[in-house]
């Protein structure tokens, strides 16, 4: 993979009040890009302000619901008056919802379909137009290890991402035309806000008459373990994403971390069988003593 020249580019993220979105945008207005930082609730923007402030370089704070036509079609036309132009757009907004299929509710499943799915959807719809105008566009979508391999309890995420990624898939080739590429981020497990303050759960995922009751506490408390012992840098996958505005041939699907690799080539080389046993082993070990 060879890296073009780094030159200044109009760059679009969601879901920039924390996490991957918050140090991206830190990062890349550090390294002299004109970033557009958005976010559904500005009131939420002191943590990134001060990010910036702390590395150096600019960010502009656009509000952007990603569930919200109006507020998308304010933010791109605030960039095509100002900027005149858009090289890239990160589409990073999102969150994971936890709980079994039958603990959660149709509402659920359709909101998080709303917001990790038809929310890039609808960004990029919009932005397809502005990024048109000029060549070497690119469009980063942050996918995860979920989009391809699902574990218990996360099956509503993990199938907007492995939508996601059959939509990038499918975009990759038609605006191929146009010069832009379409780029996929596999993040694996980061400490970041998803799994804490932005976390959501199943209607009734704790609700104890649920016969998913004790399951659904068990992965619970594994995820938290293995958020709580991850030695992976949030930091990272801004770096990754930097990379990837700066190659010339960038990988359509790639993973940043070291962990995510390990289960992708799992996954990939394994018969399923062999691999649906071992994340099984893993996943309900010690669950049978608490039922």
């Amino acid at each position: 993979m060879s890296s073009s020249q780094t030159k200044s580019r109009t760059i679009l993220i969601t879901g920039c009040s924390s996490g991957f979105g918050l140090l991206t945008a830190a990062r890349l207005a550090a390294a002299g890009h004109r970033v557009y930082a958005t976010m559904r609730n500005p009131d939420k923007q002191a943590p990134l302000i001060s990010e910036v402030n702390r590395r150096g370089g600019e960010v502009t704070v656009l509000r952007l619901d990603v569930t919200d036509h109006s507020t998308i079609s304010a933010a791109l036309q605030t960039i095509a008056q100002e900027a005149g132009n858009l090289d890239v757009l990160v589409n990073n907004a999102g969150y994971g919802i936890g709980g079994a299929f039958e603990d959660l509710s149709e509402e659920d499943i359709r909101e998080q379909f709303e917001t990790n799915f038809f929310g890039v959807q609808n960004v990029t719809r919009a932005a397809i137009p502005l990024m048109r105008q000029q060549t070497g566009a690119k469009i980063i979508n942050m996918s995860s290890v979920q989009g391809f391999y699902a574990t218990p309890g996360f099956g509503a995420y993990s199938a907007t991402k492995w939508a996601l990624e059959a939509f990038s898939e499918s975009l990759r080739y038609e605006l191929s035309i146009f010069g832009i590429d379409v780029l996929l981020i596999r993040p694996g497990t980061f400490r970041t806000k998803i799994f804490d303050e932005n976390v959501r759960y199943a209607k009734n995922f704790f609700n104890t008459s649920s016969p998913y009751y004790e399951l659904s506490q068990h992965v619970k408390k594994l995820v938290e373990d293995h958020v709580a012992h991850s030695k992976n840098d949030p930091e990272d996958v801004a770096k990754h994403v930097e990379m990837l505005i700066n190659a010339k041939n960038p990988p359509f699907r790639s993973i940043p971390d070291r962990g995510g690799r390990f289960m992708y080539r799992l996954r990939r080389f394994l018969p399923f069988r062999v691999f649906y046993g071992m994340v099984h082993g893993q996943v309900f070990k010690g669950y049978q003593s608490e039922s």
